[in-house]
This record gives structure tokens, C-alpha cells and sequence, in this order.
């Protein structure tokens, strides 16, 4: 599988849209929307093509052209999936992201996957952003918030994620020469003498949640030199629950994000019926970052292009706006 190289150029489907008239855009959208029924092809080819930038301007044109929430009247028009799509692709980034969060947090059950998959890959940043959003929208701290909602080790290993503050520099051999013999006490390959488990685990998700990217690449490098084994598939065979599922997502995000994605894309649409929530949240929240590479992951791995999974699997305007963010056919 091909590999990203160090710093690789991540890219999005969709970009600024040239000739970009915001004031055009909120009239377009308005005459879709008057009236009884409303023009949903307009709506949809209107907003998956505009960046999220674009978009933000479009909704302060429309408010101050129309007097009138933009948000909120797609809202009225538009239901279900691709209501769900277009007003993710409408909110700016990081509201996005927390809005998810905060989703995956509600009601009775914990949707843990999504916790997941977005605290496991966003840069420090971006996840930066997101605490301040939360904050703004919800009115409580996201720490606050996953410690009410998560318990024991996989509570800890979140909140460390979402302080963002994972290193930013480059490898350091000698290092990620220890932090691999830690894995690998851990993980029970090696023979343990540091003794008590539980400091070892705290060491472990040390090294997981805040060592740099390209650090971790070093550390996975020497562990199959140590080990003879793949970090990834040891956790798997060593770890169970939520912990495990964390600790693999960091460890398949730092390989190779893309393809991280391109497999949860894939499982989305897998099998009888559809993950519409866990497909909408990809395709919004990569498509201007690095949804072109994710195509190429998924085309590489599974044999056949994002658009022929998206198009076999779903249907009617969901499908033509899912198509529009994909981008084309690979």
C-alpha cells in the first residue's frame, strides 16, 4: 500500500470556487427556496460547490440581502440525510466537528466510534478549535463534557487527546528507541521489568497521545525491529474494548490517514444498509483536507472508485450531493 510520504501534499475535492459572487449565491439560494416547494438540485449543486470560507460569506449575504437565517431556512426545506449533509457542509469547520461530539455524547448510548475517529485524527490545531467551539456552543468545556460521558482508561486516553497538544517535531531515534521497548512491555512481547502495568499503560498512551507524528512512524519502526511484529496487530491481539479501538485508530491514522478514512468510507457502505451518519461526517469534514488522497487509498485497497461504492449504495438527492463532494470518478 502506498504509503504518504513525510509531509505528504494532502488535498481536498473541493476548493474556492472561481468568480465567487456571494450576494449572487444568496440570491440563487433564496429564489430555490421560495415558494411551495424548493429547488433541491439548485440547493445541493450550489453549496458543493463553494468552499466552507465561500460558504460563510453566502450566510452573511443572505442575512443581510434577505433578513433571514440561511441556516434555518434549509433547515425548513431540506429533510433527513441530505438535510443532515448540506447543513454540516454549511457549519465552519470546527463547529462541525464539536456538533458531532456533542452528537456522539447524547441520549443514552455512547457512540464511541465517532469519539473516536475524530479525536484520534485531528491535528492540534484543529482540535484547538474545536475546545474553543464547544465552549461557544454548548457552554461547557469539551473535557468536561467526555468526562461525564466516558469512564476508566478510555475516558483518560480522550482527554488527552482532546487537549490537543501532541508534539510537533520531527523523530528522535534514541527515544523512539525507549518508547518501543515500552510498547513492546506493554503489549507483553517483551520481557516486562518495569513492573506495575498500570504505569506502563500511562506510559504507553503517553506515547501515543502526545508524540509527534513522525516520531510514532519511528517508534512503530523500531518496534518491528524489537518484536518482529506490527505494532497495529499487536494491539489488536493484546487489547480489548474501546481502548483498543483508540489506540489502533492513532496508530492507523499515523501511518496512513487517508487510507484510515478511505476504511471507515468503505465499512460505512459495506454490507445491508448504510452508516448515512458516519459517511456524511467523512465526506464533510475531509473535503477540502485530504479527500482526493482518501480517494486514491480507496481505490488502491478495494478495487473499485469512492463514487461506484457511493452510487451502489446510496440514492436519490443524498446521492447527487455525495457525488458533487467526492469529486469525479477515479
Amino acid at each position: 500500500m502506498a504509503k504518504p510520504a513525510q509531509g505528504a501534499k494532502y488535498r481536498g475535492s473541493i476548493r474556492d470556487f472561481p468568480d465567487f459572487n456571494p450576494s449572487q449565491d444568496a440570491e440563487t439560494l433564496y429564489n430555490a427556496m421560495k415558494g411551495f416547494g424548493s429547488d433541491k438540485e439548485a440547493i445541493l449543486e450550489l453549496i458543493t460547490s463553494r468552499s466552507n470560507r465561500q460558504r460563510q460569506e453566502i450566510c452573511q449575504n443572505y442575512k443581510s440581502l434577505y433578513g433571514k437565517d440561511l441556516m434555518a431556512d434549509l433547515k425548513s426545506e431540506l429533510s433527513g440525510d441530505l438535510a443532515r449533509l448540506i447543513l454540516g457542509l454549511m457549519m465552519p469547520p470546527a463547529h462541525y466537528d464539536a456538533k458531532q461530539l456533542k452528537k456522539a455524547m447524547e441520549g443514552a448510548g455512547t457512540d464511541e466510534k465517532a469519539l473516536i475517529e475524530i479525536l484520534a485524527t485531528r491535528t492540534n490545531a484543529e482540535i484547538q478549535a474545536i475546545n474553543k467551539a464547544y465552549k461557544e456552543d454548548y457552554h461547557k468545556s469539551l473535557e468536561d463534557a467526555l468526562s461525564s460521558d466516558t469512564s476508566g482508561h478510555f475516558k483518560r486516553i480522550l482527554i488527552s487527546l482532546a487537549t490537543g497538544n501532541r508534539e510537533e517535531g520531527g523523530e528522535d531515534r534514541e527515544r523512539a528507541r525507549e518508547d518501543a521497548q515500552v510498547a513492546a512491555e506493554i503489549l507483553e512481547i517483551a520481557d516486562t521489568t518495569s513492573g506495575d502495568k498500570s504505569s506502563l499503560e500511562t506510559r504507553f498512551m503517553m506515547i501515543l497521545c502526545t508524540r509527534s507524528y513522525p516520531h510514532l512512524r519511528r517508534v512503530f519502526q523500531e518496534f518491528v525491529k524489537m518484536t518482529n511484529y506490527d505494532v497495529e496487530h499487536t494491539i489488536k491481539k493484546e487489547m480489548s474494548g474501546d481502548v483498543r479501538d483508540v489506540f489502533v485508530a492513532i496508530v492507523q491514522s499515523v501511518k496512513n490517514k487517508p487510507l484510515f478514512f478511505a476504511d471507515k468510507l468503505y465499512k460505512s457502505m459495506k454490507g445491508a444498509g448504510t452508516d448515512e451518519k458516519t459517511l456524511t461526517r467523512i465526506m464533510v469534514s475531509r473535503s477540502e483536507i485530504d479527500l482526493l488522497n482518501i480517494r486514491r487509498e480507496f481505490i488502491e485497497k478495494y478495487d473499485k472508485s469512492l463514487h461506484q461504492a457511493i452510487e451502489g449504495d446510496t440514492s436519490g438527492h443524498f446521492l447527487k450531493a455525495l457525488l458533487a463532494i467526492c469529486g469525479g470518478e477515479d
